[in-house]
């Protein structure tokens, strides 16, 4: 994982004095380097270079640098872009304190951010697992998306696009985090939508053996689809097209309305039908699913 040098840093030189706040998680007493957060909320966390560089390639190759001499006994400070609460997440997650919690993805993302600049691997392991909790994915996979891709992880994306599946990804909210992926990344997703729904269609073929006593009663010789399934076969192609899975097709409101749109005993039709639509549900299940 590449990073590049960002913050700007007066290391194993004094700083003059700042109004900056301490962290109260991180005011060590025998701390050899201070991490100073950016403004408007400048905070001081007194921390320790070997964690640092345990943690981060980043800064164990900024603490190998040769310094000037140190003419001060005071902590040496390095400033950093981070504001106090990223910074403050970020510390807790390579030192031996509580872990802290993620709620939003506006709380995840510059984390993210950050430990991927530092290198931190431990901690993009974490929050990349985070990433794709069901709570996010279920909320906004577009958004968990498009997050994996600005930070090239594959893995990731794969997942959410799965999720995807079940949004209509032409009618999502416009969020900022599109800002930052390819076009190449988009439309791998809209090809993943256009591909798998155009499979599942074509998949809606109806068995000869499922019939109604009431629609194919009087027609012996020749095959006729159900009332019930004219009206599937169309509004399943229309979901389809839009949302490519099984969830809303197969659900019970969606086969009753179908039931009600046929005879009277098409209702009938359908449950005895269970097999044949089961089979149909495991087919579209079974496409490729994923970017």
């Amino acid at each position: 994982m590449s990073s590049v040098m960002t913050c700007q840093y007066s290391c194993y030189t004094p700083s003059p004095p700042s109004p900056a706040m301490t962290s109260s998680y991180f005011s060590f007493d025998d701390a050899d380097v201070i991490l100073r957060s950016a403004a408007p909320h400048a905070t001081e966390f007194r921390v320790h270079k070997s964690l640092l560089s345990a943690a981060s390639p980043f800064f164990k190759h900024m603490f190998a640098l040769p310094q000037a001499p140190r003419v001060s006994v005071e902590v040496p400070v390095i400033d950093v872009f981070e504001p106090r609460t990223t910074l403050e997440t970020l510390l807790r997650y390579i030192y031996p304190t509580s872990r802290p919690t993620i709620d939003s993805l506006d709380e995840l993302t510059p984390i993210l951010d950050a430990a991927t600049k530092y290198d931190m691997v431990s901690v993009v392991d974490i929050l990349r697992k985070r990433l794709i909790s069901p709570e996010f994915a279920n909320a906004t996979p577009t958004r968990v998306y498009a997050i994996a891709c600005r930070f090239d992880l594959e893995e990731e994306a794969k997942v959410a696009s799965r999720y995807t599946l079940n949004v209509n990804v032409l009618d999502c909210p416009l969020h900022d985090d599109l800002k930052h992926i390819t076009a190449y990344a988009y439309h791998r997703l809209l090809d993943l939508h256009r591909k798998r729904a155009k499979a599942a269609q074509e998949l809606l073929q109806l068995s000869e053996d499922v019939k109604c006593m009431q629609c194919n009663g009087a027609r012996y010789h020749a095959f006729l689809p159900p009332k019930w399934w004219a009206d599937f076969h169309e509004r399943a192609k229309q979901e389809l097209a839009v949302r490519p899975t099984t969830d809303v097709v197969f659900s019970m409101p969606f086969l009753a309305q179908s039931a009600q749109a046929g005879c009277e005993r098409c209702a009938g039709s359908i449950l005895d039908a269970h097999w044949f639509l089961d089979q149909l549900k495991k087919s579209i299940d079974n496409l490729p699913s994923t970017i």
